[in-house]
């Protein structure tokens, strides 16, 4: 068996970082892609990094200058640094394994959830 374990997520102010963390273990020899998708209530998964097995990276275009994926070969781990946090990242991110082979392996997902700073109101009379 396959599994990608994630770690990292929580609970953070929007203009805070989070870390994200993935690794991969069980009978899996080798990886191509590895990547990072996220799934917020009532929507689809979609993709936010993805790094080859050359460190080429791909990012979705809400989080390019924000967020950085890298990756530990040796150890089949992939993390994601997440800086500039905003509310619109709130979801569950999936971590994703592709083989050679074309198979795909997903984590279990771990939520981070960015809350905002507010807004100030004053009532005056």
């Amino acid at each position: 068996q396959v599994q990608l374990v994630e770690s990292g997520g929580g609970l953070v102010q929007a203009g805070g970082s989070l870390r994200l963390a993935c690794a991969a273990s069980g009978s899996i020899r080798s990886i191509n892609d590895m990547g990072w998708y996220r799934q917020a209530p009532g929507k689809q998964r979609d993709l936010v990094a993805v790094i080859t097995s050359t460190r080429s990276t791909t990012y979705a275009d809400s989080v390019k200058g924000r967020f950085t994926i890298s990756r530990d070969n040796a150890n089949k781990k992939v993390y994601l640094q997440m800086n500039s946090l905003k509310s619109e990242d709130t979801a569950v991110y999936y971590c994703n394994a592709r083989t050679p082979q074309g198979i795909d392996y997903w984590g279990q997902g771990t939520q981070v959830t960015v809350w905002g700073q507010g807004t100030q109101v004053t009532v005056s009379s």
